[in-house]
């Protein structure tokens, strides 16, 4: 080789002594090849040693996929849960395979979104619903991707979705609120554009819970904060969209004088670490994802064979009682 030629598998083939062919079933481990130990050890160490790396536009030209499932970055904070899914799920789609893509350009969506992502020649595109069109959906089927599957907390018409239950959230939270019998029942609304929808699913589900809940539009901000904890009046029950929002609600709670729970009762939700090193210690509903990243990976894999399939549930969600309700 000269210049700054990448190596090629004719070239491993060489160094190793054996067929392009051999290569190919030894660096891709297909099932069923009849290759020695000792010449796939021949030529793994041929390919270490030319800093040999498989080119994925000939992988998919010669298979018709690339087996890339490109993952679209929703426009939101990215939180240690939704980090931590996608840590696990980049693990599933691996031992299945594939090789997982985190897209930005979080801003796009429907045909402008689609067209992107098309340029990298996915195998699957998993999407916030609120950036899947029919328009978008049809682009990205022409360009031959195989699955298509949006993310949310509502389904979207045409591809199945993968649903995190933001009002069950609420729910949940508030009937805990009215069983420690508090009255009046508030429910924060984030400000901030990104997790506003979340929070306004969160207070749809909260007021399904039978009780009349106040909504209190909130930024993550010392001094709003403190605005609103100035205006309680005493046996609130808060539900604070999340364990940050709480957090930041119990610093002003005790910045005001106020006792939690004595005076407020405050519940958030995700049952971060930190949750449990607040004093009083966070009451929380917690998203349980322990299941989402085999569920999430059986499902495109399901897709990119052509099985049908319907929607699928991300988490489960539980109630953690501690100090602070």
């Amino acid at each position: 080789m000269s210049g700054n030629r990448p190596a090629t598998s004719m070239d491993v083939a060489r160094a190793a002594g054996v067929s392009q062919a051999t290569v190919s079933y030894v660096l891709n481990d297909r099932p069923g090849s009849r290759i020695s130990e000792e010449t796939r050890s021949r030529v793994r160490d041929a390919a270490e040693r030319l800093g040999y790396v498989p080119h994925a536009g000939a992988r998919t030209l010669r298979t018709g996929s690339s087996g890339v499932v490109l993952v679209a970055v929703p426009d939101i904070p990215q939180g240690p849960l939704a980090t931590g899914l996608l840590e696990e799920l980049d693990k599933e789609l691996g031992g299945r395979g594939y090789t997982m893509v985190q897209y930005g350009a979080r801003r796009t969506k429907g045909v402008a979104a689609a067209k992107a992502w098309a340029e990298l020649r996915p195998t699957a595109v998993v999407a916030d619903t609120s950036r899947l069109t029919r328009a978008g959906i049809e682009v990205l089927r022409a360009a031959g991707v195989k699955a298509i599957i949006g993310m949310g907390h509502a389904p979207v018409d045409d591809v199945p979705s993968l649903l995190t239950d933001h009002e069950g959230v609420g729910a949940l939270a508030v009937r805990h609120l009215v069983e420690r019998g508090r009255d009046p029942i508030v429910a924060v609304v984030p400000r901030e554009e990104g997790i506003r929808e979340m929070g306004l699913a969160r207070l749809r589900g909260a007021r399904s819970a039978g009780v009349p809940v106040a909504a209190v539009d909130l930024a993550f901000d010392e001094a709003e904060a403190a605005a609103f904890v100035a205006g309680l009046k005493g046996g609130e029950g808060v539900f604070a969209y999340n364990d940050e929002y709480a957090m930041l609600l119990l610093a002003a709670l005790h910045d005001a004088g106020l006792r939690v729970p004595g005076d407020v009762a405050v519940i958030g939700c995700d049952d971060l670490p930190l949750a449990r090193l607040t004093r009083p210690r966070l009451s929380t509903v917690r998203p349980d994802l322990s299941a989402a990243p085999a569920r999430m990976a059986t499902l495109i894999d399901r897709l990119v064979r052509g099985m049908a399939c319907g929607d699928v549930d991300v988490w489960t969600l539980q109630l953690i009682r501690r100090d602070s309700t």
